[in-house]
Formats: structure tokens, C-alpha cells, sequence
């Protein structure tokens, strides 16, 4: 390669330099601005223009000419510049990235579906040109008034391709991004039983649970799939039933799919860091904030993409009063922590008059089901990562010990088996999971698992 990423820089401001006016121009001829089709177009041509004067007086300077092989993947590379994601499109166009994670500029590690972690190279020349390139990023996100700077030192993007950008500088030694991938797009419980994160027993009772319209809490770990599973259940909603989405950040993009008619796609929005006399930033809307007015919106469902934060009063407000059939996920390490997470984000959110009694109370009124999911990753000694649902847990009211709610385990790991089983209990529910389809015949058997879970270790 016979050019270097300060050509990239210098080219793009160029780039820009020339493209303003034609913006400019089409604005004012049309009253709106340029598709965005369109500008790439332009762009693209702009870009050959500016590297074929390169090309020739790099051969001029140098005496040897740049290969065409050079002259394409600068050519990309400026395009990338201005209308991608820069320096880090080719890690993000591989289809197994699944996380990179950025140290700085030059401290850059990759996680590859089924392969250890690695290094890769450096996403820029110097912090303050990643910084800025991150700046760039918010300027170009289409809601909100997302900023990086000191005001504003965290940053929190979704970004085109199904990623998911946070970034932290200043409050940090260094520019410190991680950028996670939504690999799967759009999955059903069919394709979830085919990649080994359930049975078709847990698929038929997942399945009836929807289809009965049960509110169901999907729990686990960063990264094991919880946002994935939403978008199968999502799949067995029909669709013309109207429903919304709220998330801090895009990643479920159920209203593009196709499935679904009905979607009101809601996002959160950061505030512009000025404080208003109530303490809160000028311009920020919470996903709490949106929930209210939603109810008026005609939803027969509300799907959550996570729940951390005061929204959780206000969801489990609207899963217990209304038509059922909601879904969320929130963030815990084990499935018997559900409840106390759930218990603390209200005591810190809720209103004066919150009491773990009445947090527990909520949830008991609000959730049917809590599906837990676990990830057993295996690649830093050559395994793969294994996704799979270990526990499902019915919620069946209010319980004796200080107001915790009561709940049956119907699907659970056993011995040699850390994948979610029949457990032999039968649920509170089963006649309304019967009237959705359901056959009580799954939960007599040992599971649907057609081999066992092959790791390099025993799994417990």
C-alpha cells in the first residue's frame, strides 16, 4: 500500500471542502436534503477525481506510479472516511465479528465467532484523531443530540449495520470505544433451536407463552443473546397487532424486518449536558419518559430492549395493567437474582414511597415468565462460545418470604446437561398455554436436546 491514513484525512477534508456546495445547492433547488443515495453517488466521483490528481503526483514526486490495486483501496478508504465508519469499516464488514473493542487508538483487540481474542491494527494515528472521528459519529446520528466532549464524555451510538458504539474519553486515561455486534438480525425459535439455545420443548412452550399472551423477562449475561431472543419471540406476534419498542440505543429494528406492520420504534435521547432547574439535562427524554405517553398510542404490546434504569417502574406499571404479551430484558448473572435487580432498580428509581415489598409486588403482578440465558465462552482455549437458555421460571404470584415472589421452575439444567430441561412441574397457566397450542407432553419428557452440549471442559 503506497499511501498513508494522512492522505485519507487530507482527501475526505477536501472531499467535504467540495461537497458542501453541492448540498447547498440541491437544498435549495429541492427544499430538502440530498438522499442519501444520491450524495454517495456524487461522493464516489468526487473521490476518483481527488485520487486520480493523487495517482499523478505521487508518480511525478516519486517516480514509480501507484498500483491500481493502491488507487481502489484508497479509493474505498476516503469513501469510507466520509460516508462509513472510517478506519473501522473492514473490521466491522467481517460477518464474524461479534466485538472490538478500542484501548486508545493504537490498542485494539477483536472478538471473532469462534476464535480467541486478538489484537488487530491500530484504528487511528493519535488519540485526538479517534476522538474526533468519534465526534464525527454523533454529528452524523439522525436523533438526538449526541456529543463526545468534555461536557459530554460518554458517548452511546447506534450504528448502521446492527452495532452498538459506547465510548468513554476523559474520564479515562485514554479514548476507551466498544463497539458490539447484533449478529443475528432476524432469528426465529426455530432458528434458535437450530443453533442449540433451546429444545423444541422449550420452542413449543416459548411458542404457546406468546401466543397466550404471557409478559416475559429475558435475563442473563453481556452478550449472550438476550436482545436475539426478543426478536424470535417477536416473530410469533401477529402481524398486524400494534406494539412499540424502546431502547437507549437501537439494536432491535423490528419495525425494518418485515414481520410486523405495526411498530412504533421509540429511542431514548441524550440531553444537549446544559441542566435545567429540575436537575436534568435540556433535551433528554429517558425511555421512563416515553413509556407514559405510549399508553396512548394504542400498543397492545411494549417490548424493552433493557430495563436499568427508572424505566422499570413505569414497565412493570404497564406489563400488569395491560393486555399482556410484553417483553424485556435485563441484565443478571443468575436467574435467582431477578427479582432482588428488579427489587433494587425500583428502590433506586422509584418514587419516596417505594419499599422492596411493593417492588417485589410489582414484578409478581407484571411477569408470567423469566427465561435466563447463559453463555459458556470457550475460545481463549480454542472453543467456541455455547449460547443456550438454562432456566425458565413461571412467576406465580406473591410469596410468603417478605412479599418475594413465588415462582415454579419448569425448565432447568440437570446433571451432565447444562441446558434448560423439563423439569417435571407443570405451570400455574398450563390451561391458557394449552388453549395457545401447547402440549403438556413436552414437560413429561427429559428434554428435546438431540446430543449433548460438546465443550472442552465440564460445564456445571
Amino acid at each position: 500500500m503506497r499511501w498513508e491514513w494522512s492522505t485519507v484525512r487530507e482527501l475526505r477534508r477536501e472531499l467535504a471542502d467540495r461537497l458542501a456546495p453541492e448540498f447547498q445547492a440541491y437544498k435549495e433547488r429541492h427544499g430538502g436534503e440530498m438522499p442519501g443515495e444520491d450524495a454517495e453517488q456524487l461522493g464516489r466521483s468526487l473521490i476518483n477525481t481527488l485520487v486520480a490528481r493523487w495517482a499523478a503526483d505521487y508518480a511525478t514526486a516519486r517516480q514509480v506510479s501507484p498500483t491500481p490495486a493502491d488507487e481502489r483501496s484508497l479509493v474505498q478508504a476516503v469513501f469510507d472516511a466520509q460516508f462509513r465508519l472510517g478506519r473501522l469499516q473492514p473490521y466491522l464488514d467481517d460477518p464474524e465479528l461479534e466485538n472490538l473493542m478500542i484501548n486508545g487508538c493504537d490498542d485494539v483487540w477483536a472478538d471473532f465467532a469462534g476464535r480467541p481474542r486478538r489484537q488487530v491494527d491500530a484504528v487511528a494515528d493519535s488519540d485526538d484523531e479517534l476522538v474526533e472521528f468519534l465526534q464525527l459519529l454523533a454529528r452524523r446520528h439522525g436523533q438526538g443530540e449526541r456529543s463526545l466532549s468534555n461536557a459530554s464524555p460518554l458517548l452511546a451510538l447506534a450504528l448502521q449495520g446492527g452495532y452498538r458504539l459506547q465510548a468513554m474519553t476523559q474520564v479515562t486515561p485514554r479514548p476507551y470505544v466498544t463497539i458490539r455486534r447484533q449478529r443475528v438480525r432476524d432469528i426465529t425459535l426455530e432458528g434458535l433451536a437450530e443453533s442449540g439455545t433451546i429444545d423444541a420443548a422449550l420452542l413449543a412452550l416459548l411458542r404457546s407463552a406468546m401466543r397466550a399472551g404471557k409478559n416475559i423477562m429475558v435475563s442473563g449475561t453481556q452478550g449472550v443473546g438476550k436482545t436475539t431472543m426478543l426478536i424470535a419471540l417477536s416473530r410469533e406476534i401477529d402481524p398486524d397487532e400494534r406494539l412499540g419498542t424502546f431502547e437507549t440505543e437501537s439494536e432491535l429494528y423490528l419495525h425494518r424486518i418485515g414481520h410486523l406492520r405495526q411498530v412504533v420504534p421509540m429511542e431514548a435521547r441524550e440531553g444537549n449536558g446544559e441542566r435545567g432547574a429540575d436537575g436534568r439535562e435540556i433535551g433528554q427524554i429517558t425511555i421512563s419518559d416515553l413509556i407514559a405517553p405510549s399508553l396512548r398510542m394504542n400498543l397492545r404490546r411494549m417490548i424493552v430492549g433493557e430495563v436499568r434504569s427508572a424505566e422499570i417502574v413505569p414497565m412493570l406499571q404497564a406489563m400488569s395493567g395491560g393486555e399482556g404479551g410484553s417483553l424485556c430484558t435485563i441484565h443478571v448473572r443468575k436467574p435467582e437474582a431477578v427479582f432482588a435487580r428488579i427489587a433494587q432498580l425500583c428502590l433506586e428509581h422509584g418514587s419516596a414511597g417505594m419499599t422492596q415489598e411493593l417492588a417485589y409486588l410489582m414484578a409478581s403482578n407484571a411477569l408470567d415468565f423469566v427465561v435466563h440465558i447463559r453463555m459458556v465462552d470457550e475460545s481463549a482455549i480454542g472453543g467456541g462460545r455455547h449460547r443456550f437458555v438454562q432456566q425458565v421460571l413461571e412467576v406465580t404470584g406473591v410469596g410468603e418470604r417478605g412479599g418475594h415472589p413465588a415462582f415454579n421452575t419448569i425448565f432447568a439444567p440437570r446433571r451432565g446437561e447444562p441446558r434448560a430441561v423439563p423439569t417435571g412441574v407443570l405451570p400455574a397457566c398450563l390451561d391458557e398455554l394449552e388453549a395457545a397450542g401447547f402440549d403438556p407432553a413436552w414437560l413429561s419428557t427429559g428434554g428435546a436436546w438431540t446430543a449433548p452440549l460438546t465443550t472442552r471442559r465440564t460445564v456445571i
